[in-house]
């Protein structure tokens, strides 16, 4: 069992949440760590130093992104355990959801180093908020798959669970993927968010096919959430009279052969 030390006894590790595009959203909390902090860890370090001007804030500034995490992580832990500290920052949104921070945090707390939590703008929270979908339970899957394969697959799994799925894709995959929404979902809803809190904010609603015709080649740009009605009592009594009908298993035993099937080759 590890126990973080109180801020007197070593340096503190700050998550620190940054505008997902309006920078009105950054928050007062946000601010005052990111001035008083002895570095800032940074995804794109020139995108921060553009966001640290532009709120009047000189800090140093490291980077700290994908292919370079886990060979900087000992020596962050070392600085930390002196205390130094650091405050970790991504280019939109909050650090280690789906973004570099995960390896540092939990090398973090395994050295007994105290890790604040600087909550802020949020894209699957924004996306769930506006898709018209439950929220009582939603699952945020990151980014689906990028192979087609992986990706089926992936949605054949999802399929079945009731809460709201969230997950995030890029523009270029964005075609394809609802494709294989459409697939698998059929007609349920589903509602894409692209460029939330930007000037071009816009949620695109209804079935995956009718998403699809309505995502032109000019809204197929910038950060997309992709939000996933889940699988209601109505939708599996339907799909049990389907099945009824055409002497087919229902959709939750056809995953379950399929599981099987899978396993075994």
């Amino acid at each position: 069992m590890t126990r973080a030390r109180s801020s007197g006894d070593g340096g503190i590790l700050y998550l620190v949440a940054t505008p997902i595009g309006n920078l009105e959203d950054i928050t007062r909390r946000a601010l005052r760590v990111l001035g008083e902090v002895d570095c800032v860890a940074a995804e794109d370090t020139r995108h921060t130093r553009r966001l640290l001007a532009h709120f009047g804030i000189t800090a140093r500034v490291e980077s700290l992104f994908e292919h370079n995490e886990r060979t900087r992580v000992p020596g962050l832990i070392q600085r930390l355990a002196a205390g130094e500290r650091l405050a970790v920052v991504t280019d939109a949104g909050s650090p280690a959801v789906a973004d570099p921070g995960f390896p540092l945090v939990r090398a973090a707390i395994a050295a007994g180093i105290r890790v604040e939590s600087v909550p802020g703008p949020s894209a699957p929270i924004a996306a769930v908020q506006v898709s018209g979908f439950a929220t009582d339970a939603f699952t945020f899957v990151g980014f689906l798959p990028a192979k087609p394969g992986a990706r089926r697959r992936r949605l054949e799994e999802l399929s079945t669970r009731p809460e709201t799925i969230v997950a995030f894709e890029s523009p270029h995959r964005i075609q394809a993927c609802l494709e294989d929404v459409e697939a698998v979902w059929g007609e349920r809803p589903i509602a894409l968010a692209r460029e939330l809190t930007k000037t071009f904010e816009e949620v695109l609603r209804g079935s995956a096919r009718a998403v699809r015709e309505l995502l032109t080649d000019e809204k197929r740009r910038g950060e997309m959430a992709l939000v996933l009605s889940g699988w209601t009592r109505k939708d599996r009594r339907g799909d049990a009279a389907e099945g009824a009908e055409q002497g087919m298993p229902r959709r939750s035993e056809r995953h379950r052969r399929w599981d099987v099937t899978k396993e075994r080759t």
